[in-house]
């Protein structure tokens, strides 16, 4: 996924993941359209950029109030130089409006921080997006995402692994993120949605302005099994400049990046090391060592990233992290539990649940006894009702998610 290069101008007139709060267990109010229109407005103006546009909000209470702020406020808020201050000053909602009606006729989302269907893991990076134009649907299901990223300019092998690797994760329950790039990504992308997942693809470039133009056929897939993103206006040409700046995004949507091939110097490193900042597991696939695009992947792994061999040492490294959002612990905040007031931690844990596991796959687990020795299969037949061969197919696909594990005698338990 490296810096990619495209010629195009910056045209602000042209050109939902779980989200809940976890101190309250309840989500965020969406802003009003007044509102909205500022936060476009700020997004819009060049020299605005995230870090930036979230200290002048914080300084001033709210986006209308600095857009109605004057120069000399502006000028005193920390690195606001006098340019910038000026074009805010200078701004018009005019512009900010026409985005909106764009956005609106051609069926693109627009996202801010406070809307409930923002993804919460990216809400906790350093420099979170204001703004997210999303084309396709982000469901809560999607805040268990692993993404994999690489090489442009992939081997036959890489294309291979990322693909496979793509399929593993999204049949074991994982949504895959990456950034709909040639090479390593488009693979990555590929396999989830040969195995019937989800994935989300983070442009550096409008979610308009699919690039490279040759993947618009893939984007349509992405949008039909999950959702093509930008923080950009939906009409911005892809520039150099933004492929970095969407690398935090890719990686802050996910639990963990899987890096297949890339050169010491790349876009996928970037990620990977992004990733390692915002506290992010980080996995890279060996290669042959006289392959260019195996360099980056054993200097991470010797600095400390997991390597992986089999999608196992992913599933075995983030296994803990799904079974604490969907066993049933986790799952005590559903309706019908005992507790008439559960944890908000626990009420959110099982929204994500009710997405990530099928209610034939929850009956079967609610039919496992929790304790050590488990029981027979036949009794977990007995006790959800099911077929056997439905049950036989549930336990398989649980057991692949590390949420349960066969024992010998016929018995399964959970992990």
């Amino acid at each position: 996924m490296g810096a990619e290069k495209a010629g195009g101008a910056f045209e602000p007139e042209e050109a939902s993941i779980l989200s809940f709060d976890a101190a309250n267990g309840m989500g965020h109010r969406p802003a009003d359209e007044a509102t909205l229109i500022a936060l476009l407005q700020l997004a819009s103006i060049p020299g605005v950029g995230s870090r930036l546009r979230q200290r002048l909000i914080d300084r001033f209470g709210g986006p209308s109030e600095v857009l109605a702020a004057d120069v000399a406020d502006l000028t005193r808020s920390e690195r606001l130089g006098p340019g910038v201050a000026q074009a805010i000053a200078e701004s018009s909602p005019r512009e900010a409006e026409k985005l909106l009606g764009l956005c609106r006729r051609r069926g693109v989302e627009i996202l801010v921080e406070s809307d409930p269907r923002t993804p919460p893991l990216l809400g906790r990076i350093d420099d979170p997006p204001g703004v997210l134009f999303v084309r396709g649907e982000i469901r809560p299901c999607d805040a268990l995402a692993v993404a994999i990223v690489g090489a442009r300019h992939a081997t036959a092998y890489g294309v291979k692994v990322a693909e496979q690797l793509g399929g593993a994760l999204a049949r074991a329950g994982y949504t895959v993120v990456s950034g709909l790039a040639r090479g390593i990504d488009a693979a990555g992308h590929r396999g989830a949605l040969a195995a019937g997942g989800r994935t989300l693809a983070v442009l550096g470039s409008g979610v308009l302005s699919i690039y490279p133009p040759e993947h618009r056929g893939l984007a349509d897939e992405v949008i039909a099994a999950g959702a093509v993103i930008s923080e950009v206006p939906p009409l911005t040409k892809p520039t150099a400049g933004l492929f970095p700046q969407r690398n935090r995004i890719i990686s802050g949507l996910s639990l963990g990046v899987v890096v297949v091939q890339a050169a010491e110097r790349s876009g996928a490193m970037i990620t990977a090391r992004l990733a390692g900042d915002q506290g992010r597991e980080v996995f890279a696939v060996p290669g042959d060592i006289s392959c260019r695009m195996s360099k980056g992947c054993h200097k991470l792994i010797q600095d400390g990233a997991k390597l992986v061999g089999s999608i196992d040492d992913i599933l075995e490294e983030l296994g803990p992290l799904f079974e604490a959002v969907v066993s049933p612990a986790g799952c005590s905040g559903r309706s019908g539990s005992a507790s008439s007031s559960p944890h908000p931690a626990s009420t959110a844990a099982s929204r994500v649940a009710e997405h990530v596991l099928t209610d034939t796959e929850r009956q079967v687990i609610a039919s496992i006894p929790v304790g050590a020795g488990g029981c027979l299969i036949d009794q977990v037949i007995e006790a959800s009702g099911l077929e056997a061969s439905k049950v036989l197919a549930a336990v398989s696909l649980l057991e692949t998610r590390r949420l349960v594990q066969r024992l010998p005698g016929s018995r399964v338990a959970h992990r």
